[in-house]
């Protein structure tokens, strides 16, 4: 007889987001938690065009829609968190609380509720209330440098896909069965293979992979696209763009300087090779620092690639105390998530 899901028990809250909060909130529902996911009366616009809309991380989830601006779908929200066990959101930090949803607010009328916060640059530090993606994230934490061969594109970092996500997803699991285990009394095996681990992390690709826009036939925005890549600098420095909302797009274009691109032409791939050459040579004619004192830390979603040295001693990574030196000298990453009080 198969032994029931560890954290069937458990009621969590979802905010509509995109990729890695609602990523976490299907694997926490893989391990039996029951998700309300509250979502906008409509689908965005990033979401609609990566083919976000369909429901290949949603299914299963309950989806109440609400206008989290109106006072009475607040207070529909706040009534739900308050029955809830937990709460994941994935909004800038200062949004939820802003909407009168921030952790004070949820604490107020549950004290126990765990209040799960998802972004790229954290909620404190000089980059938190800028605009990324994956792709700038990994670059600036030095981790994008170490897959670079002599001469060549940076590519994936070793050990960072494969081995550190199955250590991630074996946390995961103890953690789910050591709670039931409180609970019930009885232990059980964590079987973590990394293949199943990995193939589970890449749900967002294979989301997005269903619309057709990744491992198709047709251009796809993360390998083909200009506002999506990593640029050589005249330095042999690299730096990466990753503006795939369309307000972050057009910030890239003014301060790239290219007032005769419309950006509403975004998806128009017929137009990608020719501008993705322009922006090649553009990033081409100027040393990495330069490229880093016009766009990062703004919304272009942009940042360079870090060698290790110099992610540890970023002033946004300093400021989050992500790096230490060991007694050799050697860098090493603080544990993380972060944890902050609720109230």
């Amino acid at each position: 007889m198969p032994q029931a899901l560890p954290l069937q028990h458990l009621h969590l809250i979802e905010f509509e987001g995109l990729g890695p909060g609602p990523l976490a909130a299907r694997m926490l529902q893989g391990m039996g938690a029951r998700i309300t996911r509250i979502a906008r009366p409509s689908t965005g616009a990033v979401a609609a065009q990566l083919g976000m809309g369909n429901d290949l991380l949603d299914a299963g989830k309950t989806t109440v829609r609400l206008d989290l601006k109106n006072p009475d779908h607040r207070a529909q929200a706040l009534a739900l968190v308050a029955q809830a066990d937990g709460l994941i959101e994935g909004l800038r930090p200062g949004v939820m609380e802003r909407l009168g949803l921030g952790p004070a607010d949820c604490a107020a009328v549950n004290p126990k509720l765990v209040y799960g916060r998802m972004t790229g640059w954290g909620q404190s530090g000089p980059l938190a209330h800028t605009a990324g993606h994956d792709i700038n994230y990994v670059a600036l934490s030095g981790m994008m440098a170490l897959g670079l061969p002599a001469g060549q594109t940076p590519q994936v970092p070793p050990t960072l896909v494969g081995d550190a996500t199955g250590a991630l997803g074996l946390a995961f699991g103890m953690v789910c069965a050591l709670l039931d285990a409180q609970r019930s009394g009885q232990g059980r095996v964590v079987d973590a293979a990394i293949v199943d681990i990995v193939a589970m992390l890449g749900n967002i690709g294979q989301w997005i992979a269903a619309s057709g826009q990744l491992g198709g036939p047709g251009p796809s925005p993360f390998h083909d696209s200009p506002f999506y890549d990593t640029y050589a600098c005249a330095d042999g420095g690299f730096f990466t763009v990753g503006a795939l909302e369309p307000q972050f797009y057009a910030e890239l274009l003014t301060r790239l300087g290219l007032s005769d691109v419309s950006p509403q032409t975004q998806y128009d791939t017929a137009q990608w090779p020719a501008l993705k050459a322009r922006l090649t040579a553009l990033f081409a004619s100027q040393p990495r620092a330069h490229w880093e004192e016009l766009l990062a830390g703004t919304d272009a979603c942009a940042a360079p690639v870090l060698s290790l040295d110099e992610a540890a001693q970023h002033p946004h990574l300093q400021a989050r105390g992500v790096y230490e030196r060991t007694e050799s000298g050697a860098w090493f990453a603080a544990t993380a998530p972060k944890f902050l009080p609720l109230g």
